[in-house]
This record gives structure tokens, C-alpha cells and sequence, in this order.
């Protein structure tokens, strides 16, 4: 059987299988040995071991077409990448990491600003200054107000997309507006340190909503995850399964009480999912990838129409004379910040490579 990862927990994986249910699954001892971990986003095929409580082992890992390390995440379409306007101010040294992070994964990124309602039109303009080089999507939204969001809908839709962002941007109240029938944690920001804390545990395959599925299912009251079938049907042994640990794991982040209202919820949401939203933890920072730092020019889509034109090949951009990409810095065609954040991770890099 064939599904895909949407969770994993303590070594335990939450597989979902379009028509079929969501599965809590074990990897074998052979993904150990060959020192692969399983990551949510996997497509994978399975055996059922208890077919009454959905529970399962992976047996083989489908070839990844994509992967991230941080956060860990397999084959996704695209990045979109979230910070604030304002409260907390947006770090753009943290957020060109990831820029640099999703340029050498190969994985197309948009840059969303949220919380445009604090801000006024020139700090918004102000922004899109420093990115309007590099080429990305950069998009301005407010989840409070639903301002901009029908145009994040159309881009998210029939993709698996990693959202990703510091702590207290509002990733989680994005997501509740793209999907209505999600719950998700929600947190404001720390006072006394200026930014968020921390409300998502771990990466987390949420899907979009699609058409309802042919196959219905309605979960027992009892939480076991069984499923009795709808009469309307035409199919009276459909049944959506869900593992009653995955129900217990949804219960507790929603802090609900009431497994059948969870039941039927995660139905909902499932059946006949299209597209996901990968939400992933908050982060604070984030090491520059591992590779050398004679490649960091070119993670940089800005750098590339000038650095053919440098008097020295290949030129570092940090210091020799006749440099192309300085030539551009000091035109205004490569915003300062940009560069700043250049020169700091090639620095990371190097010292990286003297220990």
C-alpha cells in the first residue's frame, strides 16, 4: 500500500493513504542500518500489521525529488517563506539564509511579508527595494485583515509547499486562513525578548482543501480510528481509517476533549485533499549549508548578470579591484542588505573551512 508522511513523532510516522486513512507506522531496522531516516513529505509503501487500530511498517522509501535537512522535509513543489512587516521586525539576514538554503535545494521560493497592517506604504516599499533584484516572488498579506490571500490560494493549490518563518510571524494563522477546516496553534510574541514563541512541534503535512473523496467514512465515538460506513455511499465497506494515536496528538495540540469532533474533523480534511501545506517550527537561525564558499555568489540570483564581467575569475566580491557585483552594489542594482548578508555567510564559510 502506498501512502504518504505527513507527521512523525518519536520514531513513529504518520502515513496517509489517499481513500484509505492515516496510518501510524514504524520504520524498519534496515532504514537504520543504512542510515536513512524517513521525513515527512516521503512517499512510501507500507504493510498493515493491524488493519482495526491503522497501524503499519514502512518497507521502502520512494526516490526523492527534493530535500531539505532544516526543516526536514521531502519532495516539495515549492518554498514560500514567511516573516512580519513589524512585530517582530523582519531579520533579513535570517531570511536570505533560507533564500540560500532553497536556491541550492533547487526549490522555487516566494517571499510573503505578513502583518502588513502595522506597517505604513513606505516601509512596504522599503522592503520590496532589497528583493526587487533577486527575482523572487515577494508578496505583502495581512492574515488578520484577509488581505492578499486569495492569491496565495492560487499559488498553493495542487502543490505540497514548505511554509516556513521565525516563530510569531503568523505562519499558524495563515494557515488557519488557507484552511478552514484546520485548527492550528496559534501564540503572540514575547514581550521581553521581541519575538515569537514557539507553537509548532515538529513538520507537519496539512492539506489544502479539495472535493470530498467518494469514499466517506464517519469514526467511531470510541477513538480506535474504525470507520462506519456512510448508507449514501454506494460503497457500504468504505472506511477511512485513523490511528487513535494520531486522534490523541490532534486532541492535545487543539486542547479538544472531544475524540469523535477530532474524528471527523481529520476526515474532513483529508479526504480528498489537493495539495499540502508543510508547516515546519520556527526558527531563530540558521547555519549556512555545508558547501564551498566560492559557490555562495551564486545563490545569490542578483549576482549572476554582473560576475562574468569581473576583471578576476573567479572574484570573491568581497575585495578585488574592477569587481562587477560591487560595481552593481555601488549603482544601487544590489541592495546593500543583500550584499551585507553575502559578505557575513562567506565569511561563516571560510572560517568553516580553517577548522
Amino acid at each position: 500500500m502506498q501512502g504518504k508522511i505527513i507527521k512523525g513523532i518519536a520514531g513513529f510516522y504518520y502515513v496517509y493513504v489517499r481513500g484509505r486513512g492515516i496510518y501510524e507506522c514504524k520504520a524498519r531496522g534496515a532504514f537504520r542500518k543504512k542510515k536513512i531516516k524517513p521525513v515527512a513529505g516521503d512517499a512510501v509503501e507500507i504493510e498493515i500489521t493491524d488493519p482495526v487500530d491503522a497501524e503499519g511498517n514502512i518497507v521502502s522509501i520512494a526516490e526523492r525529488r527534493s530535500l531539505l535537512i532544516r526543516p526536514a522535509v521531502a519532495n516539495v513543489d515549492q518554498a514560500l517563506v514567511i516573516f512580519a512587516a513589524s512585530k517582530p521586525m523582519p531579520n533579513f539576514n535570517l531570511l536570505d539564509r533560507f533564500l540560500v538554503m532553497m536556491e541550492q535545494a533547487e526549490i522555487p521560493t516566494t517571499i510573503l511579508f505578513n502583518k502588513v497592517d502595522l506597517v505604513d506604504r513606505e516601509e512596504i516599499e522599503r522592503i520590496r527595494r532589497i528583493y526587487a533584484a533577486s527575482a523572487y516572488p515577494i508578496h505583502f498579506m495581512s492574515a488578520k485583515e484577509n488581505l492578499g490571500l486569495d492569491e496565495i490560494r492560487r499559488q498553493l493549490s495542487n502543490r505540497t509547499t514548505t511554509v516556513a518563518g521565525p516563530s510569531g510571524v503568523g505562519k499558524s494563522s495563515l494557515i488557519n486562513r488557507l484552511q478552514s477546516a484546520t485548527r492550528m496553534q496559534t501564540a503572540g510574541i514575547s514581550v521581553k525578548l521581541g519575538r515569537g514563541r514557539h507553537t509548532t512541534r515538529h513538520s507537519e503535512l496539512i492539506p489544502l482543501e479539495g472535493e470530498p473523496s467518494a469514499v466517506e467514512g464517519r469514526l467511531n465515538a470510541g477513538g480506535k480510528g474504525e470507520a462506519e460506513p456512510f448508507g449514501e455511499t454506494g460503497d457500504p465497506a468504505g472506511r477511512f481509517l485513523v490511528n487513535r494515536h494520531f486522534i490523541e496528538d490532534e486532541a492535545r495540540a487543539l486542547e479538544e476533549d472531544s475524540p469523535e469532533m477530532i474524528c471527523e474533523e481529520i476526515r474532513d480534511r483529508y479526504q480528498g485533499a489537493r495539495g499540502f501545506i508543510v508547516d515546519t517550527p520556527g526558527f531563530s537561525s540558521l547555519y549556512v549549508p555545508d558547501f564551498e564558499k566560492e559557490d555562495l555568489a551564486f545563490y545569490f540570483p542578483e549576482f549572476l548578470p554582473y560576475m562574468n564581467a569581473c576583471r578576476f575569475q573567479p572574484c570573491t566580491h568581497t575585495h578585488e579591484p574592477q569587481c562587477a557585483v560591487r560595481k552593481a552594489l555601488d549603482r544601487g542594482k544590489i541592495s546593500k542588505s543583500r550584499y551585507d548578508s553575502y559578505l557575513q555567510m562567506y565569511e561563516e564559510l571560510s572560517e568553516r573551512r580553517r577548522y
